[in-house]
């Protein structure tokens, strides 16, 4: 089963959990971002290969409906009903949909109805991906993210691009690896690093992790700001990641023709060092969207965020989630040569 890994740096309370395997959570909210060096760039150009859009995008998904790896408290929906309930639409001016249940009323300790989507095709290292969100889930017993994963694991690595629980107001970029790996303090990222020891194992599940500064990251303040792009190159050598904000979205993403070496500093950046190889340790990864709702990390700080009442009391009454959908533009994923 592909994974998926509680990383609760910012939000502290120690889990051991497993996702599909887990992702188990930490303390450590040392900013460690120091920079003494760039990596050297190869300034390789990109062709379009994918394009996730409103005529494309729940085609080229498969919808889980297992059962959350994550323990959360939903039940993920298959294709058919996710898009006659309305959890997974095409809206009319072509944005892509895709949420929880918010109409039924449940008791307490009942499952919520959401869905779980995985790309079809798979990827790896000479590519990059564009992902164009208006807005993202959030409130208080929300999990959503934005992921890629490969198999076995935590073998075949994992990306957490878009992250966060309950009302978070910044997104943490996270990596989980099966090999020994760890992050590379001494180049240029603008985010904080929260961790970085990437392996995960043995209860050990956290990853390392990058949390950005500003509030329009994610949540409340990325919908406030229409959301914006979230792009990250896989090299052999490296993955970076970039966040640009509506607004402030490079000319060449726009025009079709994104070009990297023009984006400065990522804000967060797993690269080859010394203690970390980044061909043997990400490989073979599919593109996720899920929202699920308390489990492993929101359910284990939803009370210390804040929250009321309990996350089971959180789950049953459906007003708690009119705002638990994306709304998204496109992922448009293309080949680097």
């Amino acid at each position: 089963m592909l994974g998926r890994v509680v990383t609760a740096f910012i939000l502290a309370l120690p889990l051991a959990a497993s996702a599909g395997p887990s992702r188990g959570t930490s303390h450590r909210r040392h900013h460690e971002n120091s920079r003494r060096y760039t990596p050297t760039r190869r300034g390789p150009t990109y062709k379009l290969v994918d394009d996730y859009n409103k005529d494309t995008f729940l085609d080229m998904f498969t919808f889980f409906t297992a059962s959350d790896p994550t323990h959360g408290m939903v039940d993920y929906v298959s294709k058919s009903e996710a898009t006659s309930s309305g959890l997974a639409f095409v809206q009319d001016d072509g944005t892509i949909v895709l949420g929880v249940d918010d109409t039924t009323q449940l008791k307490v300790g009942e499952n919520r109805k959401s869905v779980r989507l995985t790309s079809k095709k798979v990827y790896n290292a000479g590519t990059l991906f564009l992902a164009d969100i208006y807005s993202m889930p959030h409130g208080c017993a929300t999990w959503p993210a934005y992921w890629t994963v490969g198999p076995d694991w935590p073998n075949g690595g994992e990306i957490d691009i878009l992250e966060g629980v309950n009302d978070q107001t910044q997104n943490q970029i996270t990596a989980h690896t099966g090999n020994v790996c760890s992050v590379n303090k001494h180049v240029d990222f603008t985010a904080n690093l929260v961790g970085s020891k990437c392996q995960s194992s043995n209860g050990a599940n956290a990853g390392c992790a990058f949390l950005q500064e500003n509030n329009n990251t994610y949540g409340h303040g990325f919908n406030l700001n229409a959301g914006g792009v979230y792009a990250h190159t896989w090299e052999e050598d490296a993955i970076q990641v970039w966040f640009f904000p509506r607004g402030a979205i490079p000319d060449d993403i726009t025009s079709g023709n994104p070009d990297p070496d023009a984006w400065g500093a990522p804000a967060a950046i797993f690269n080859n060092n010394d203690q970390c190889n980044v061909a043997s340790s990400f490989h073979d990864h599919q593109i996720v969207f899920d929202v699920t709702l308390c489990g492993d990390w929101a359910g284990s700080v939803y009370s210390s965020m804040g929250c009321p009442g309990t996350c089971a009391q959180q789950v049953a009454d459906p007003e708690n989630f009119k705002y638990a959908k994306f709304k998204i533009a496109s992922v448009k994923v293309f080949k680097s040569s």
